[in-house]
């Protein structure tokens, strides 16, 4: 390729490698089906549960005995439950107390798994300290030690986000960890700080901002490891306390019928499924997006299919 001799040229091929970029990008992208399939699905999931209210007419608190145990029919799409509530209504409004823990606990353990694993592979004085207590907490099982926390604090959704947040806040910290300690070996970083500038600078104009990337991956298993722990612990009765609902306490409710009423463990368990699926798929998706390898690969698999 012909090296630009003026401004303009400079600015022309500029603009055409940023356009070719670009190009490749969306092929990369339209092409990875595990991203594009778990959008959707999770997209999907999220609207039903903030639009939920508007789908059924029903209160999802509201009891008729008459009304118990009732297989799916018109009146009552999913069926209803132990106590005569509309299923339906119970697992939309159950879509929006699992979705919104999950994220809560994603976002809070990803903003303090990020500002430990950067500060950790920066000062090496804090590296020992804080990875010898993300250790700690990491040999103990996850849900083990949300059960431990939850009886400690108590049944609330609160408590929840607390109890998951420090049970997953470990995990994302040593990930960080390591994309920053490769970060920080690089040259440049060298000659930045042989330029004055200071270390707050350095960790969050140049370290952060390349860290993003596997924390985007690891934030989407989170997310769906966290949904996952919370229908488990109310499923346990450790969660979300009755009345509220949520998927864990819907299928809590299930044991002592579910020999008469199969509907009620069959379609809170298929919403759970769809959520941890779309988000596993996401999150495969985000991974081979971001890699640099498979950039390459795609790369030369799109300008292959452009000529």
């Amino acid at each position: 390729m012909e090296l630009p001799q003026t401004k303009s040229q400079f600015v022309q091929l500029s603009r055409k490698l940023r356009k070719e970029q670009r190009l490749l990008s969306y092929f990369r992208l339209r092409t990875n089906y595990d991203l594009m399939i778990g959008a959707i699905i999770l997209g999907v999931l999220i609207l039903v549960a903030f639009i939920g209210p508007l789908l059924s007419p029903y209160d999802p608190y509201a009891m008729k005995v008459l009304d118990r145990l009732k297989p799916p029919s018109a009146a009552h799409w999913l069926g209803t439950d132990e106590f005569g509530r509309d299923l339906l209504t119970r697992v939309l409004y159950g879509a929006r107390v699992s979705m919104s823990i999950g994220l809560t606990v994603t976002a809070l353990s990803s903003l303090l798994g990020l500002i430990i694993g950067v500060y950790a592979a920066y000062y090496k004085s804090l590296d020992h300290i804080l990875m010898r207590i993300c250790d700690g907490l990491i040999a103990f099982p996850g849900i083990l030690l949300a059960i431990a926390l939850m009886a400690t604090l108590g049944a609330s959704a609160t408590n929840v986000i607390i109890a998951l947040t420090i049970v997953f806040t470990p995990s994302i910290a040593r990930t960080i960890r390591s994309a920053a300690l490769v970060v920080r070996e690089q040259a440049y970083i060298e000659a930045i700080r042989a330029q004055g500038a200071n270390n707050a600078r350095i960790i969050w104009l140049h370290i952060v901002p390349n860290t993003l990337s596997p924390l985007l991956v690891q934030a989407a298993f989170v997310f769906a490891e966290a949904i996952l722990s919370e229908a488990a612990l109310s499923f346990l009765g450790a969660g979300i306390p009755a009345p509220s609902p949520s998927w864990g306490n819907i299928l809590q409710a299930s044991k002592p019928v579910i020999s008469k009423a199969w509907w009620m463990v069959t379609f809170p368990g298929i919403a759970l499924i769809l959520s941890v699926l779309s988000l596993n798929m996401l999150g495969d998706g985000l991974r081979d997006f971001l890699d640099p390898r498979s950039k390459r690969r795609g790369n030369k698999k799109a300008r292959r299919a452009a000529s």
